[in-house]
């Protein structure tokens, strides 16, 4: 100043641009400000006072900052609701305090962090501090980043939260500065994965290239004007601008000579009390704003503000992906009049992932997952219904994938040390990208990985082995209850004992020659004959015994009709002989135990029901009192088919998936399972993806499209056929409607038919001998002959008409005599022998053959008319016995018999001693 001075060009930060402007506006001398940032770090508004615009001899150079603008402008056009901002040390936060209160107003959750110097201790600070579900949840964070940092820092902070899996390549971020170079683009995209959104200031350069070094009547230098000269590419932007100022007073200057407006420099001095601003000032800075020049950086020209209004932003950007090195490309641009030009949406998946491998981690579980084939030295093939919906998503979404066996065979679960193993497991330490098989989505697992949309429903079973079936011989029999057989078969001789009684206190007229008696033998057989409704004469007259039979064949009709009724059905419908139909029956038994695996989703759903207090069904408190036994390890196991056989081989009962469960018992080669359940679906099976995987929306609308157009009902069917060879739900084997009775269920029926057969042949074999025992004691059957009825009259008059002496007494027992052969009478000096038979119960009865029915009819004629029999009186006679057509014998009934004295019958010509269908006894 003491020197003489024109104009100041600055080109510091905003805390001595703030006393230059002080200086300035005090001596009246233009203020050219260029703002610097500290090491590349993005610009934070200076702020600069201006009190009165006459007084104001600052101009800036540079933009204003624009990032509040740009950033929220970007935010906003891809839909954020959540992401962190990250700065360096050397950055004021107070340059996006416009931003943030926007984006607050706008509902948006933002957080902030600060990037100490030290990004390596930072990050294990990080590991250190967070249990793993803080860590998940600041990794879900990760995904939404904007970096505000210089482009040194930038880098080797995505370098570091890339190498320690705090990101993977579904996240977004966005960094944004004024100062980042071809150069720090290619880098940054080479460290990071993921999208990357690079917002940057760029200046138009002329499309001719001959024109690129010329401004004006002004010729640059090209290393400057070249935009691929290394020397240009890594020069500051702040630097850029001096140039441009440098230009744009040498035109002013150049003006004021031309106008011979031109004032002498100023010798100031702002120590003297004295000392007056510069007169010409005001001229000078006029000249300066009113002037403008096409420099390096475009346009610089100041506005009524003071200002320069002329800046453009590029928005660069990349697509999602794994690999590094990943090409880039322009997106739009933005600048203060015409805001973006672009579009900026952040595209979504859609069907367009092709080329794209995705790692998948599997468990064993039939029929979700199961190996196919397993050749050596090559790749498994998997087959199972969870393994067609991932193809399903394969072939509309055009990714592949391969799939491999967590080490440990678990689906997962937390450890003391807060970490996973198993499928989950792979999941967190991101070494797998999906994970797929008969896995349920809990609260547990959602708080460490991501899931799609249930795809099958989900709910606790039991598999339990069925019943086996034992023949029954005596199905037959089942109808009735065994007390109801008793009583019937009490009814059936009673009744007998009845009818013989009622016909013994008051007897029945039978017509002569009736073949029937009533004896208590003919009457049970009478009964038991009508019961079966088998028939039989009836030899009842009387109306007592006639009212007794009438109700005895009302009861054996209902008896006999409710027994077929009920036959019929035990031989056609299945009874469940099981007592265990439900989980509640399950968990009030304790004869057969049960279990599942150890640490698995169903033990731990059992655990938090029945640990519970305010759980108010008691069904899960004493189903975990029985799981828990010892521990777990009494009744638990380690795997679903040690389950499976322990229950094939043993007394169990195995709790697990009922899709699992069912399955195994349709295609049980032995039909030796069923199951049993809840039907209300509280949980289903998704896929697990890492947390905060882009996959997860596109895989779960595609899950949603396959349940809408029923191709998932397909898959289902695939595996769960309606008509499976085995009954799922019936704890015994049971029949097809319609199908034949086997042998089985009659087997009662010949038994009973077989019994009889051989008690009949062991009767017979006793009466055989019984006969030939009683027949060494009778005459021999030579003496057993023939006679004729007159000669038998004449015989019987005889014996009572000769002997005048007193009879011989005999008991009133009856007699048996064997027919004399009429040629072989003894003599009258034998007759004489026999003693008097007048007190004695004789009757006779003669069968008479159709040859002879004219002597028949005049026997029974002189019967009928009460002839008397000598002088014998009239007297009951004894039970005798019959002969029959073929010469055997057999009781007859009782009855009552006139004294028929003998008379003569005459001769009709028929030798009746020859004729062998007629006998007699006495």
């Amino acid at each position: 100043m003491n020197q003489g001075i024109l104009a100041l060009v600055s080109s510091i930060g905003c805390t001595s641009a703030g006393s230059l402007q002080s200086l300035a506006d005090a001596m009246h001398i233009p203020h050219l400000f260029i703002q610097r940032a500290t090491a590349g770090t993005p610009r934070s508004g200076c702020g600069l006072t201006r009190s009165n615009r006459n007084d104001d001899y600052t101009l800036s150079v540079r933009p204003p900052v624009y990032l509040n603008d740009v950033i929220l402008r970007v935010v906003t056009e891809y839909a954020w609701q959540k992401f962190i901002i990250f700065y360096d040390s050397e950055y004021d936060i107070r340059g996006i305090q416009e931003f943030l209160d926007k984006v607050s107003q706008q509902g948006m959750d933002v957080a902030l962090q600060k990037v100490e110097n030290n990004i390596n201790k930072m990050i294990t600070t990080l590991f250190d501090t967070m249990r793993i579900e803080e860590l998940n949840r600041y990794r879900d964070t990760l995904r939404r980043a904007i970096l505000v940092m210089n482009p040194a820092t930038a880098k080797s902070f995505i370098t570091e939260v890339v190498e320690t899996n705090l990101v993977a390549f579904d996240c977004h971020w966005i960094i944004i500065n004024e100062e980042i170079n071809d150069v720090d683009v290619q880098e940054l995209v080479r460290r990071s994965i993921g999208r990357l959104t690079i917002i940057r200031q760029t200046f138009p350069v002329p499309q001719n290239i001959s024109q690129r070094c010329f401004r004006g009547n002004h010729r640059i230098s090209s290393t400057l004007c070249d935009p691929k000269d290394p020397f240009a590419q890594n020069m500051e932007i702040s630097n850029l601008y001096i140039y441009d100022t440098v230009l744009l007073l040498a035109n002013a200057f150049h003006k004021k000579l031309e106008d011979r407006k031109w004032h002498s420099m100023a010798s100031l001095s702002c120590i003297r009390k004295n000392s007056k601003p510069w007169q010409g000032g005001r001229s000078m800075l006029e000249t300066i704003k009113k002037g403008g020049v096409s420099g390096l950086t475009g346009e610089l020209e100041f506005g009524e503000n003071g200002g320069n209004p002329n800046v453009h932003f590029e928005i660069l950007g990349t697509n999602y992906g794994e690999e590094l090195g990943r090409g880039v490309r322009k997106l739009g641009c933005w600048n203060p009049v015409t805001g973006l030009n672009g579009s900026l949406t952040d595209k979504k998946l859609e069907n367009n992932m092709r080329g794209v491998v995705l790692r998948v981690v599997t468990v064993l579980e039939e029929p979700f997952v199961m190996v196919s084939e397993n050749v050596l030295g090559k790749p498994k093939k998997y087959q199972g219904f969870s393994i067609d919906v991932l193809d399903a998503l394969s072939n509309y979404l055009g990714f592949n994938y391969e799939i491999y066996v967590a080490p440990d065979h678990k689906y997962g679960s937390p450890q003391e040390d807060g970490t996973w193993n198993g499928l989950v497991g792979e999941l967190v330490f991101k070494r797998a990208d999906i994970g797929i098989s008969a896995l349920t989505i809990t609260p547990d697992r959602e708080n460490v990985v991501d899931f799609t949309t249930r795809y099958m429903d989900y709910s606790v079973g039991v598999l339990l082995r069925r019943a086996e079936k034992t023949v029954d011989m005596f199905a037959c029999l089942a109808p009735f209850d065994l007390s109801l057989w008793a009583c019937i078969a009490g009814t059936v001789l009673l009744v007998g004992l009845l009818v013989y009684l009622l016909n013994w206190l008051n007897p029945p007229r039978l017509q002569m020659g009736s073949m029937t008696s009533t004896t208590l033998y003919n009457s049970m057989w009478f009964v038991y004959g009508s019961f079966v409704q088998q028939g039989g004469e009836v030899p009842y007259t009387t109306l007592a015994t006639r009212m007794m039979m009438g109700a005895w064949w009302l009861f054996a009709l209902i008896v006999i009709s409710s027994y077929t009724a009920n036959l019929a059905a035990f031989l056609t419908i299945t009874r469940i002989e099981s007592s265990i139909q439900s989980l509640q029956d399950l968990s009030k038994q304790t004869d057969i135990p049960y279990g599942t695996v150890l640490d698995s989703a169903v033990y731990e759903h059992v655990r938090m029901k029945g640990m519970n207090p305010f759980e108010r069904d008691s069904m899960y408190s004493q189903m975990w009192r029985m799981i828990n036994r010892s521990n777990g390890s009494e009744n638990n196991v380690l795997e679903s088919q040690a389950g499976i056989q322990k229950v094939k081989y043993g007394n169990y009962a195995f709790v697990w998936d009922a899709a699992v469960l069912e399955y195994v018992a349709i295609n049980d080669p032995d039909c030796s399972f069923y199951t049993i359940g809840n039907t209300v679906a509280d949980r289903g099976y998704g896929i697990a993806l890492q947390h905060g995987s882009p996959y997860r929306d596109v895989f779960s609308q595609r899950i949603l499209e396959l349940q809408q157009n029923g191709d998932m009902d397909i898959l289902k069917h695939k595996w769960w056929p309606k008509n499976g060879q085995c009954d799922l739900y019936s704890s015994v084997d049971t029949k097809q409607k319609g199908g034949a009775l086997d042998i089985k269920s009659f087997a009662g029926v010949f038994c009973i038919l077989a019994a009889g057969i051989v008690l009949s042949c062991f009767i017979a074999m006793l009466e055989t001998w019984w006969n030939k025992r009683k027949g060494s004691r009778v005459p021999s059957k030579e003496d057993d002959k023939e006679i004729d009825l007159e000669h038998l009259h004449r015989r019987v008059n005889s014996l009572c008409t000769d002997d005048d002496s007193p009879h011989k007494q005999f008991s009133t027992s009856s007699i048996d005599l064997t027919p004399l052969d009429i040629d072989t009478l003894p003599t009258r000096q034998a007759l004489e022998q026999i003693s008097d038979f007048r007190n004695t119960h004789i009757t006779t009865t003669t069968f008479i053959p159709e040859q002879i029915q004219t002597l028949s009819r005049t026997l029974s004629a002189k019967a009928a008319s009460g002839f008397a029999f000598g002088n014998v009186p009239e007297h009951r006679t004894g039970p005798f016995r019959h002969r029959a057509p073929n010469g055997g014998f057999f009781r007859s009934p009782i009855k009552t018999m006139s004294s028929i004295p003998y008379q003569p019958t005459p001769t009709l010509g028929l030798n009746l001693g020859n004729d062998p269908d007629r006998g007699t006894s006495i």
